[in-house]
């Protein structure tokens, strides 16, 4: 065991690596969160953050995986798409949403690709007590974690999914994944306003920083709309703030990723050693 919970992680010639890849990477939460993972497990481990441009990403990933231990990636924006390519098998999950942010290195060498964005969004949304089955969504952005969250609410049964982006050929592209799951639950949708869902999502990177526009106002949302933001850093964005000021429930971004922390546990294959357990 290199180090103990609580403690500063030793960094030994043995410690395996693990990096989160995004551009901007300041924001990010998961070295906060798995490090700890790795320490109360006694793993000779550690996860860092990497700044990877769009332009350098390529380059990026290829020399980590060439890296002998650099065991798994974590990539969030704006990298979850294009991620894909990086891959030498994409899970179910992935060739639905269209993305992946988690990629693990397995034991016969191959890279493997897996998403945990819409599943860890809903799992945070039952445990705040806001099931979305049955509920009419609508979802800002269908980049690569709003693809993931699209498919993970069409699983949960979603009554109705409206989704918005900047870019109609990215709706397009969504719906036609999810058109054969859930045949006339999905449908492009137009910038929330009115009384037309019980729950509207922000899966945009608008609110990352302090003068990003909102990405859409609620004040024109109904009395007891949802809103919800998938942004972690800050915990409570300005989208958010807003609603709350116009007495609307909200949903921050953090339980999204505290719930993948135990489907990350087990696609890393993250066991206690002897001496933990």
């Amino acid at each position: 065991m290199s180090h103990s919970a609580g403690a500063v992680p030793r960094i030994t010639g043995r410690t395996r690596l693990f990096a989160v890849l995004g551009d901007p990477v300041r924001q990010v939460r998961a070295p906060e969160l798995l490090n700890p993972v790795f320490a109360q497990l006694g793993l000779d481990a550690v996860l860092v953050p990497v700044h990877a441009s769009v332009l350098h990403l390529g380059e990026v990933v290829r020399g980590l995986q060439r890296a002998g231990n650099v065991d798994g990636l974590l990539v969030t924006v704006p990298h979850k798409a294009a991620a894909r390519a990086f891959a030498d098998v994409q899970s179910a999950a992935v060739r639905l949403a269209g993305s992946t942010n988690a990629l693990r290195r397995g034991a016969d060498g191959r890279w493997y690709a897996e998403n945990f964005d819409g599943a860890g969004f809903v799992a945070g949304l039952v445990a705040a007590g806001h099931p979305p089955a049955g509920q009419r969504v609508t979802l800002v952005g269908a980049g690569g974690a709003g693809g993931a969250i699209a498919a993970a609410l069409v699983l949960a049964g979603v009554a109705r999914l409206d989704v918005v982006d900047v870019d109609p050929a990215r709706v397009r592209m969504l719906l036609d994944r999810l058109s054969d799951h859930a045949p006339g639950v999905v449908r492009e949708g137009a910038t929330p306003s009115g009384d037309t869902a019980d729950l509207v999502v922000n899966a945009t990177p608008l609110g990352l920083r302090e003068d990003d526009p909102l990405p859409f106002d609620p004040a024109r949302l109904a009395p007891g709309t949802l809103v919800a933001d998938i942004i972690m850093s800050p915990p409570e964005t300005r989208l958010l703030h807003t609603a709350a000021a116009h007495g609307l429930a909200t949903h921050r971004g953090a339980p999204m990723l505290t719930e993948q922390l135990r489907m990350y546990r087990e696609f890393f294959d993250l066991h206690p050693t002897e001496a933990t357990e």
